[in-house]
This record gives C-alpha cells, sequence and structure tokens, in this order.
C-alpha cells in the first residue's frame, strides 16, 4: 500500500511538471510571436489551413452481408410491397398528345409532370394490387356495419361536450342580458315620456283654470261633462230641451221652488188671512154626500178606519 501510495504522487507530480512545462512553452511562443510582429516579420497569407481530402469507402461487400443479416424470406402477405412503373396516360393518349415518360426520366423542376408521375404510379399499384389481394382472400372494401374505433375515448369528448356546452350557455347569458339592457333602455324612454306627458297635461290644465277664473273661457275641457262631445249628446240634449221637466222634476219644484229664502214661506199674510176663497164647509166639517152624519159610509165620512192597537192585539190571538 505504501508503494502504491508513492506512485500515485510520483504520477501527480509529473502531470504538474508537464502542465507548467506547457505554460512556458506557450508563453514563450506568444513572446516569439510578439517579436516577430514587431519586427514586420508576420504577414496575412502566411499560414494556411489545408483540409486533407476525405476519403471515401464503398464497402460493397460489407453492405450486402448487413443487408443479408436483416432480409427475410416472407411471403407478400406479410410484405405488401409493390415494384412498378406508371401507369399509361390515357387521355393523353386519345388526344394524340406526347405521353409523359413511363421510365421515371421526368423533369424534376416541373411540378405538374412530377405529381402526374406519383398519380400515375400510385393507380398502376392500386392495379396490381388489387387483384393479388382478392387472390390471397383480402377484403378491400368496408362493409355497411363498419364501426371504427374514434381516436378519442369518451370521457375526453364527454368533457369537450360540457366545455362546449358551459360556451353555449355564457353565449345565451350575454345575449340575455343585452336583451335586458335594450329593454331598460326602453322602458326609461317610454316612462321618461309618459312624465313629459302627464307634465304638458298638467300645464294646460293650470292655464285652462287660470283662464276660468279670470273670465277668459266659460268652460273647463278637462271636466269629464265637458269632455262629452259628439252628435250623441248634441241630439241628446236637444231632445231633453224639446221635451221638458218629467212630473217629478214639476212635482219637486212646485214643493221646493227653485232656490232663494225658503223661511217663512208658509206664514200667513194679512191678504192671507182676509182671502176666503178657497174655504168649503163640506170639507171642513165633512158634510155632504150621501153619508149624511160623520162615521157614516157615505163619501164625506171616514172610511177604512184603522183599529186600535188593542183590537189588533185581539185579532192576531184569535187568528
Amino acid at each position: 500500500m505504501v508503494i502504491e501510495s508513492r506512485s500515485m504522487e510520483s504520477a501527480e507530480e509529473e502531470a504538474q511538471l508537464g502542465q507548467e512545462s506547457e505554460e512556458e512553452n506557450s508563453e514563450l511562443s506568444d513572446d516569439e510571436l510578439q517579436e516577430a510582429f514587431a519586427k514586420g516579420l508576420l504577414k496575412p497569407g502566411m499560414n494556411i489551413l489545408v483540409d486533407k481530402p476525405k476519403k471515401f469507402v464503398n464497402n460493397v461487400e460489407g453492405m450486402k452481408q448487413c443487408l443479408a443479416d436483416f432480409r427475410k424470406d416472407l411471403p407478400w402477405v406479410e410484405r405488401l410491397d409493390m415494384t412498378n412503373l406508371p401507369a399509361e396516360d390515357i387521355v393523353s393518349k386519345a388526344e394524340g398528345k406526347v405521353s409523359s415518360p413511363t421510365n421515371g426520366d421526368i423533369n424534376a423542376d416541373d411540378d405538374f409532370q412530377r405529381e402526374m408521375f406519383f398519380y400515375r404510379q400510385a393507380q398502376a399499384t392500386v392495379l396490381e394490387a388489387l387483384p393479388l389481394l382478392n387472390k390471397h382472400d383480402i377484403a378491400t372494401k368496408r362493409p355497411d356495419d363498419y364501426f371504427a374505433e374514434m381516436a378519442k375515448s369518451d370521457q375526453h369528448m364527454q368533457k369537450i361536450r360540457k366545455k362546449l356546452i358551459s360556451k353555449q350557455m355564457i353565449l345565451e347569458k350575454s345575449e340575455k342580458a343585452k336583451k335586458l339592457r335594450e329593454q331598460r333602455k326602453f322602458g326609461k324612454k317610454v316612462q321618461i315620456e309618459v312624465i313629459q306627458k302627464r307634465q304638458k297635461e298638467k300645464k294646460a290644465m293650470m292655464t285652462a283654470v287660470k283662464k276660468y277664473q279670470k273670465g277668459m273661457t266659460d268652460k273647463l275641457e278637462f271636466l269629464e261633462g265637458d269632455q262629452k262631445t259628439g252628435k250623441d249628446s248634441s241630439q241628446g240634449s236637444k231632445k231633453a230641451l224639446n221635451k221638458g221637466p218629467s212630473a217629478k222634476r214639476k212635482f219637486k219644484d212646485q214643493k221646493f221652488g227653485f232656490g232663494g229664502k225658503k223661511s217663512g214661506k208658509k206664514w200667513n199674510t194679512k191678504e192671507s188671512y182676509n182671502d176666503v176663497s178657497s174655504f168649503r164647509a163640506k170639507v171642513a166639517h165633512a158634510k155632504g154626500g150621501k153619508g149624511g152624519k160623520k162615521g157614516g159610509g157615505g163619501k164625506g165620512g171616514k172610511q177604512n178606519k184603522r183599529p186600535g192597537k188593542s183590537v189588533r192585539k185581539k185579532m192576531k190571538a184569535r187568528s
């Protein structure tokens, strides 16, 4: 163990000495370069880096060996590879045009010619592959009840559906909010119009009242009685004037008069006291007629006299 430790220490010392010697050489080389640059000995183009030519190796035998190692002799059904030339251009042949090359010699810069070459090559592959697939009993058409598995799971699609529904609900809410704002604006506008209309009517009413108070007009148009205008009302008033007051109205007018002083109206005066023209003796003393005496059965006597209270009670008890 002591020998090994000493050998390790000696190796470290040698490495340090090597680094110091390299630094000294680099320092010396730098000094020499500075002296040469000061003397004008260094000029551009004196030191040129030259790359060594690359040697290309075409190891055909090695490539064949590698190809033989991973080559497998599998049937065509397992490989499904096709190598063929493009199909014949029937359209250009029928129209008499020069047919495109079929051996692959095409202009690579001509995009249309290149794409047509790929298209006709795929067409030729399909025409050759379909019979081979049918020969090996491989279906080439999708059945009517074919159910293809979705690339995304049902859970993922449910998340997408919820997200779409939430977006739709947000849009509906925003539309409802817009409608409500419009309705509020319209409602405020209608309310302002109603208030202005009321203020206008009130102003017109106050003006009419002032005119009526000053005697500038004899009617108030805003009253219900004055608002009834038209043919029916005019005809009704004319009929009422032509017809005159009713019997009830006449009796009340005769009894109560047409206003004025009513107290003391029935007091006797000197003229009424002395006026005896309306006095009738027969009426006053209940005489005259066939009845004869008072209380008789004639016209002058009282008829249908109501019985007294005690008599009415007795009659009621009997019944």
